[in-house]
This record gives C-alpha cells, structure tokens and sequence, in this order.
C-alpha cells in the first residue's frame, strides 16, 4: 500500500541547508550536545515529539475562541469535558507540561526513602522521582531485552516482579506503581491491555496506587487494535478509554497525543488526593482552570485530543515510522523491532561494536547524523541511562545503546524520512571512521540535556580490527 499522508500541507517552513563544514564548526560551539544547537542550524529535527507537531486547522480555529480569563474560563470547561469523557477521572488539573504533573504528583504522594515502580521511567519522570529522595525501578518485562525479536508488547511490565515485590515485607515502601503507554525509554513499544489489567489487579489487591503516564495514549491503543487479540474490532477511542479505566489517574504530557505545542494534565479518581494535588497546582502552576497555559492552549489542546484517536492519523502515523525502519534496516542498520509509532530506535552498539560504553556509541552516531546530513536525533544509551561518577566516568551503562529518531506529528513528508534513511546509509558504510565522546561538563540530574563533551583523541581510540583488516585507529588518520 502506498505511504500516503491524510492530509495537505497548509503552511511551510524554509528548512535550514548547511554544510557539513558548517555543522562541524556549529556542533563543536555546541559542546558536542545536540540539545545546545539552535533550531536554525538544523534541517531536519528528530530531537523529540515533544511539542513539535503540525497543529490542523480546526485546532487554528479552536485557538481563536480561547478565553484569558484568570478563573472559570470557558476554555478549561471545554478542555474538562473532552478530558473527563475520555479518562472517566473526575478531578481534571491543566498543567504547562508533562514534568509538571509528575512533580505535583510524586510529591504529594512520596516521602523520602520509598520506590516507585514503572515499566520504564522515562528522563523528567526518574529525576522528579530522584529529587524526592526517592527510588525509581524500573521492571522492564523479559522480552524487552531481545530488540530483535517481533513480539508485539515489550512495553510491558514484568508482572511477576511485580508481585513478588507488592507481596514482599519491605512492599510499605513502595509509593506507586506508574506504567508509561507507550514505553519511551524501552524502545517506543507499546502496553497491552491484558498487561495493564494483570498490573491494575496486582496493585489493586496489594493496596498500591497506580497510574498511567498516558503521553502516548492514542498510539497505543492503535497498536493494541493491530495487535493484541480480542480488540481488533474496536476503536483506537474505545481501547484508550478502557486502558484509562483500569488505573487511579495519570499524568501526561499533551505536547505529544495532544498535538500542541504546549500543554499538559493531571487526572485523578480520589478527591483527597486530588485536593491534596490542587494546593500544591496553586501555588507552582496557576488557578486550577488555567494551571499555567492559556486559554487558546485549552481549546487547541481539546480538539487535538479528539484528531489523535482518529484511525486514518493513526494508521498514517504508523506507516511513516515502519516505512523510515524498513529503509534503515534496508541499509543493513538494526533497530528496535518492532517498530512503535512516536520513533525509531537505531542499535548505535551494533553499528559501532568498537566504541566502547564509556565512550558512548549512541552519541557518537547521533553527532555523525547531525553531520553528514543535518538530522538532529537524541541518544538513549549510556550517555542518557548510565551510571556516571562525579569525575564523569562510567560506571554502569546502560542496557542498550540507542539512538531515537523521533517524528514529530504531521511535520514531515516521506521524502523527508528517505533522506534520514539516506544519510543513515551513508554513515553505515563506513562506520569504523567514527570514534568515541567523553564528558567534559556534565550535571548532577538530567545530565543529557546541559553536558558538554568531546571527541576522543585518535591516540586514546581502542585499535579494533575488522575482518578486512582495517583498523579504527588506521581510519582515524585518514
């Protein structure tokens, strides 16, 4: 079936064309951190899906009836209802963003010292975890583990594990149990239903709260329609709907599955904990009917939340990101199989088995891409997941490492993602010419997004040989 986009393009943007020699000098002024180019120097973004869509038309319009209002503004009645019908939560808080909620959230729920437990925390949700003095445990299921394998849930937890630590005598310090949908950092792969009812029970039963990060609820649920038995006869709405009934609330970032550039909510079942909630709102984030956004924000963010369950979207949204994995794994370059909808998840560790962990593969294909072609991407390997000393030294990395090639939504045509493809088989021929990074500056939390690194020295690149012969230190020199 040909790979059709179900819409027409309204606006267009000038895209940024450099040269590589450019982008050397920009990226070295950048510290060798994608996160400090700027937007201009960039021709083709895939940093993140994080608020970077394409807003429709109707979302355009919704924007023009936006009420300012400090308090009872119509917008956040609007933005209420559609919430409220779609979660069944009945304690609705507007907030600026994503990690807004989780900070409101973990905070009213977690004393120092307890774990909270996840199928994978992603970045925001593990540091406002952290900084409560907190444990963040993930409990990936075992399939995850195996990128290449096709089974079609590896966003799952590992239920087992879950019980086993609900029913422990050290389980009265666990605060929650939050299941993100889809799972971000385990690859983009998605939560089935049987899954998240086998974890609402298990939570249930052992009197633990439990939550959705529902940042990706839409896609989802469209790949529990294509892929879970038993829901194919059903509506994306329909399985969303379910998947939001099983949990006590959520928190999510509507920059993603809410299609705006700004925008996020908590929503909660209990009305002590809502109220709870509400006070800290108040005081971080606004009055509880605008939380930080304004009322266009609303109304934009309520019609986007009724396009993003729509199954012609969905059903492009997933042809684009299979169509970029085909092309890639065409170049002979693995990735995370199978593929999710928000990204692509290229395996840097196998494309670069002679860059070590402690000099982070993932980066250094994620700077590579930035320079032969532009293409700005984000690393989720050791860099972004590892253990890293005071000093800067590794000292746990990081199961995989990855590069996510993430699409913002109704942004790119397919020309656009052939010509990420392209430049990732440019790069595959010849991998050996690329070495390692090591940290120069670098944070105590959420160190991706403010460190600063450079380039291994040829001298104190490992002499890896490949079959032909031909060494990484040889490549160097050339």
């Amino acid at each position: 079936m040909q790979l059709m986009e179900p819409y027409r393009i309204k606006v267009v943007e000038p895209l940024a064309i450099t040269t590589r020699a450019e982008r050397e000098q920009l990226i070295s002024a950048a510290g060798y951190n994608l996160f400090n180019l700027r937007a201009d120097q960039v021709t083709i973004d895939l940093l993140t899906d994080s608020g970077t869509g394409a807003l429709s038309a109707e979302q355009q319009a919704a924007g023009m009836r936006g009420d300012e209002s400090y308090a009872g503004g119509s917008s956040f009645y609007r933005f209420r209802d559609v919430v409220a019908e779609l979660t069944s939560y009945p304690h609705i808080f507007p907030v600026h963003q994503g990690r807004a909620a989780e900070r409101i959230l973990f905070t009213t729920l977690l004393e120092p010292g307890q774990v909270s437990i996840s199928n994978t925390h992603f970045d925001t949700t593990r540091a406002n975890v952290e900084m409560l003095g907190c444990e963040a445990r993930d409990l990936p299921c075992p399939e995850a583990a195996d990128m290449d394998s096709d089974h079609p849930f590896k966003g799952d937890i590992d239920v087992l594990e879950l019980e086993r630590t609900l029913s422990s005598p050290n389980a009265g310090g666990v605060g929650l149990v939050i299941m993100t949908i889809t799972n971000n950092g385990g690859g983009g792969q998605p939560v089935s239903m049987a899954n998240l009812r086998a974890a609402s029970e298990i939570c249930r039963r052992y009197g633990t709260p439990f939550f959705l990060d529902a940042a990706r609820f839409a896609e989802n649920a469209w790949l529990v329609v294509q892929r879970e038995p038993g829901y194919g006869h059903l509506r994306p709405y329909d399985v969303a709907q379910e998947a939001f009934a099983l949990a006590d609330g959520c928190v999510a970032s509507l920059k993603k599955d809410g299609i705006a550039h700004m925008g996020g909510m908590l929503a909660l079942r209990d009305a002590e904990l809502a109220a709870r909630c509400e006070q800290l709102l108040i005081a971080s984030e606004g009055f509880p009917t605008y939380g930080g956004l304004s009322g266009r924000d609303l109304d934009m963010l309520a019609q986007g939340l009724r396009e993003v369950t729509d199954p012609e979207y969905l059903r492009a949204r997933a042809a684009a990101t299979d169509y970029l994995a085909q092309l890639i794994q065409g170049a002979g370059v693995a990735v995370v199989r199978p593929s999710g909808l928000h990204a692509v998840y290229v395996d840097a560790g196998r494309l670069l088995p002679h860059i070590p962990p402690h000099q982070f593969p993932g980066h250094a294909l994620a700077v590579e891409l930035y320079l032969a072609g532009g293409v700005r991407s984000v690393e989720l390997g050791s860099l972004f997941h590892g253990t890293i000393s005071e000093n800067g030294t590794l000292t746990k990395p990081a199961r995989h490492e990855l590069v996510r090639l993430a699409v913002p939504r109704r942004t790119y045509t397919q020309s656009h993602l052939e010509y990420v493809a392209e430049t990732i088989a440019a790069i595959a021929r010849n991998p050996e010419r690329m070495r390692g990074y090591r940290l120069v500056e670098s944070p105590a939390i959420l160190r991706h997004f403010k460190c600063r690194l450079e380039p291994v020295p040829a001298s104190q690149f490992p002499d890896f040989v490949h079959a032909n012969g031909f060494s990484v230190r040889q490549a160097t020199e050339v």
